[in-house]
C-alpha cells in the first residue's frame, strides 16, 4: 500500500528531511549575515519552522551546525563523485566539479568555513572529513595523471580556492552567481597545462562600475 499521508512513518520522514534541508539553507544565510552568534530563533524564522520543531531536531546551536559541517563535506563529497562518474575526460571533471561546487553554494557563500574551526571533531565529522579528502584526492590525481593540471596544485587546494571564489559580492543573486563562474573561468585558465580549447572570451558580460557602487557607498532609506 503506498504512503499517501504526511502521518505515516514514510511521510513524517520527508517532511523531517524538507524541514532539515529549510533549516540547513537558512542557517548558511543567517550565519553568513550576521557570525557566529546569529540567533537560533532567526533561523528557524527564515526556514519557517517552530522553535519547538528546531529543537527537537536539534536541541542546541552546536548541534545545528554540527550537522551543518558534515552536510557541506558530503555535498562535496556527492558533486566530485557525480563529475567523476559522468565526465570521461578528467580535466572535464575537474572543471566540472568546481563549476557545480561553486554554483551550490548560492548567495550565503562556502558553508564550510562558516562552522568550521569552532566544533570539536566527532567520529561522524571525521568519517566525513576522511571521505571528502579521498574523493578529491581521486579527483586531482586524475587530472594530474592525464597531464592537464599543473602538478603543484594539490586536493588541498580546493577548498580554500572555493572560499576564495565565493565571497558576498555587490549584485543580485543570479548575476552574484554568474560573476563567480566567469572568475572561476579564469582561475580555470591558470590552472590548466595545456588548453587547445581555450575559449577566446570569459562567459558573460564584465562587471560595470555601477553594479558596484555598494562597495564603496552605504545604502540609502
Amino acid at each position: 500500500m503506498g504512503d499517501t499521508h504526511t502521518g505515516t512513518p514514510r511521510g513524517r520522514r520527508r517532511e523531517a528531511d524538507r524541514n532539515d534541508a529549510r533549516l540547513m539553507r537558512a542557517a548558511r544565510e543567517v550565519f553568513a549575515e550576521r557570525g557566529w552568534n546569529a540567533p537560533v530563533s532567526e533561523i528557524a524564522r527564515r526556514a519557517g519552522i517552530g522553535m519547538g520543531s528546531l529543537y527537537r531536531r536539534y536541541p542546541s546551536k552546536e548541534l545545528l551546525a554540527q550537522r551543518m559541517r558534515i552536510a557541506g563535506m558530503e555535498q562535496l563529497v556527492t558533486q566530485a563523485r557525480t563529475a567523476l562518474i559522468e565526465e570521461p575526460d578528467p580535466w572535464s571533471a575537474f572543471a566540472r566539479f568546481l563549476r557545480d561546487a561553486l554554483s551550490a553554494q548560492g548567495a550565503g557563500g562556502p558553508l564550510l568555513p562558516l562552522v568550521g574551526g569552532r566544533l570539536p571533531a566527532t567520529d561522524e565529522t571525521v568519517a566525513a572529513a576522511d571521505r571528502l579528502r579521498a574523493t578529491l584526492d581521486d579527483l586531482v590525481a586524475g587530472a594530474h595523471r592525464a597531464g592537464v593540471l599543473r602538478a603543484d596544485f594539490t586536493a588541498a587546494d580546493i577548498p580554500l580556492l572555493l572560499e576564495h571564489l565565493s565571497p558576498r559580492i555587490p549584485v543580485a543573486g543570479e548575476r552574484a552567481a554568474a560573476l563567480h563562474l566567469r572568475y572561476l573561468d579564469l582561475v580555470l585558465s591558470g590552472l590548466r597545462t595545456s588548453t587547445p580549447d581555450r575559449p577566446t572570451a570569459l562567459p558573460g558580460p564584465a562587471p560595470h562600475w555601477a553594479e558596484l557602487s555598494e562597495l564603496w557607498n552605504a545604502p540609502t532609506g
